[in-house]
């Protein structure tokens, strides 16, 4: 039986929070309006990009949230074009993708990242030969709806008990429960760990190494 690790990205692998609040003000700042509380950006990260804007523009018609979501990109590609965009790995992230590599676990993302900005993130850090299936927002129903992690079992070749999925945010959380696997949550993201909790996690890692015992239990 294969064993699956879905890792989130933004928040999980990678620390984005500078790159994401940044992008989100000057979206705004584009459509006229004032950009959210830094808090209000970062509850939202892991949805795609217009049900993040329907999530921050409560009372914006939907068409107005895709247009939010197309400044939000531009910005990024902008910023990214200019060398500006900075996701350092989280500490000890690379020690605990190779080692769980090198022990037969088969290893997968699922995010709210486009194909090209997961690629891009992946390949800069020299990890994207690591994961074996990469789920983004480009080709699947918002987080926490179960489409990503289902894909990736099927690429992979596991089943719900031999998978296991890895987030920062109660989207994750949520999207486990919804795929009927575990979910494990860490404590260096963006929602806070009694979040996590109460959205279905079984655990919160507070590092790398707690989280690597706590995926080898799962074996």
């Amino acid at each position: 039986m294969n064993r699956l690790a879905i890792f989130d990205c933004d928040g999980t692998l990678v620390d984005s929070q500078h790159n994401i609040c940044t992008a989100m003000d000057r979206a705004f700042e584009a459509v006229k309006l004032p950009p959210p509380p830094r808090y209000r950006t970062l509850a939202v990260v892991g949805l795609s990009l217009p049900e993040a804007m329907a999530v921050l523009l409560p009372d914006a018609e939907a068409d107005f949230h895709l247009h939010v979501a197309q400044q939000y990109k531009q910005v990024f590609q902008a910023m990214r074009g200019a060398g500006l965009v900075h996701e350092p790995l989280f500490e000890g992230i690379a020690d605990l993708v190779d080692r769980l590599d090198r022990e037969g676990w088969l290893l997968g993302v699922a995010t709210g990242k486009s194909d090209r900005g997961l690629q891009l993130c992946l390949s800069h850090h020299g990890l994207v030969e690591k994961f074996v299936t990469l789920q983004t927002a480009d080709r699947h129903p918002s987080k926490p709806h179960p489409s990503m992690i289902e894909q990736a079992m099927a690429d992979a070749g596991a089943v719900m008990e031999s998978t296991i999925m890895i987030g920062d945010t109660s989207f994750d959380m949520e999207m486990a429960v919804n795929a009927r696997t575990r979910g494990l949550g860490v404590g260096w993201g963006y929602h806070a760990p009694e979040e996590l909790i109460a959205s279905g996690a079984f655990s919160v890692a507070v590092d790398a190494d707690e989280l690597y015992r706590h995926i080898a239990d799962h074996d």
